[in-house]
């Protein structure tokens, strides 16, 4: 018969499960901070894309003149 679990055991084991659980919620938590500004990121970098593309052509347009 196996011998019974002591308390202490127990509660440490469960104190190493809540933290591994903080641990993944923290890293979801981060990869989810880390997407969104990912995709700000590129938006700003196709805006700037389209802001210098637009400098491009007046400056053509006003060598040109």
């Amino acid at each position: 018969m196996p011998e019974p679990i002591a308390d202490d055991v127990l509660s440490s084991v469960e104190r190493i499960d809540r933290a591994i659980a903080r641990i993944e919620g923290a890293i979801r938590n981060r990869a989810t901070k880390e997407d969104a500004l990912a995709r700000r990121h590129a938006a700003l970098k196709a805006r700037m894309a389209e802001a210098v593309t637009a400098l491009d052509d007046v400056i053509t347009r006003g060598s040109v003149a």
